[in-house]
């Protein structure tokens, strides 16, 4: 049996991830906004589910609340940072608000979530700890700058913690989901659209979002299945794509980078010493 954290466990990916590894006879540690949102899951499976209370905006109260976590059990396996949410808007069109609430969830309280859990992990010899990244931590759309920001952002963050902590037993995983089937469309911060970007890539993106027409090609629970099998395997990726959107433009976004990158070789040298 092992013990998971998995912080925005109400909905979404974090949800059916703390459904999957309860019925399985996982112990769950499941941060939430509002504890009555996992109700249900904790009249079936009692002391196997423990609900914290947790918003990762109030980024000061995340190292009490994980210190309190990692007290309540003798070990916690492996620590999922899923809460995010998105910001939809051309840059122009976001209000400062939304930018900063943007920042705050998405990589200001996931950098302090992993900054909190990596003393823990390190004195109980090690550990795994998934970040919920995107396909969007590689690529961008337009109307979605901020979440990018975010994004690439904690990707780079985790590239480098890893690189410090590998030798005390602490493993990443970056998960970079496609869209998904799931309610984050539902949830997204809309910003009010301007007249000027109605008919430029901003404005068709909004239009295919808002009608339906934007394909959705991501299976939440395969999804979820996917990242439960290699946090189990002895040893996992950096990173894990997940679903044939996802795969695709970032292997399109990739391959014309090193293109890009080898077309400037002759420049690059030239600037040495």
């Amino acid at each position: 049996m092992k013990t998971w954290l998995i912080t925005g466990a109400s909905s979404g990916l974090g949800r059916l991830m703390s459904e999957r590894l309860l019925a399985r006879g996982d112990r769950v540690l499941a941060t939430v906004r509002r504890e009555q949102a996992m109700a249900d899951l904790q009249q079936t499976y009692g002391e196997q589910l423990q609900v914290i209370a947790l918003d990762l905006a109030h980024t000061a109260s995340i190292a009490p609340v994980i210190e309190r976590a990692f007290a309540a059990v003798d070990r916690i396996d492996v620590v999922v940072s899923n809460a995010a949410y998105g910001l939809f808007g051309a840059a122009e069109e976001l209000s400062d608000a939304q930018i900063e609430r943007q920042i705050v969830t998405n990589l200001t309280g996931s950098i302090q979530l992993i900054r909190a859990v990596i003393p823990f992990l390190r004195q109980q010899g090690g550990g795994r700890i998934a970040q919920v990244s995107s396909e969007g931590g590689q690529v961008a759309y337009p109307n979605f700058s901020l979440y990018h920001a975010t994004k690439w952002g904690i990707e780079g963050f985790v590239e480098a913690v890893r690189q410090e902590v590998a030798s005390f037993g602490i493993d990443f995983l970056l998960v970079e989901p496609g869209p998904t089937a799931t309610n984050f469309s539902a949830g997204l911060d809309v910003a009010d659209a301007l007249e000027v970007y109605r008919d430029n890539a901003a404005g068709q993106l909004r239009q295919a979002i808002f009608s339906g027409d934007f394909t959705i090609a991501g299976d939440a629970g395969k999804c979820v299945t996917a990242m439960i099998a290699t946090l189990d395997q002895p040893s996992m990726p950096l990173r894990l794509a997940l679903g044939s959107t996802a795969y695709q433009n970032i292997e399109t976004a990739l391959e014309s980078r090193l293109a890009e990158l080898r077309g400037q070789r002759d420049v690059a040298f030239g600037a040495d010493v």
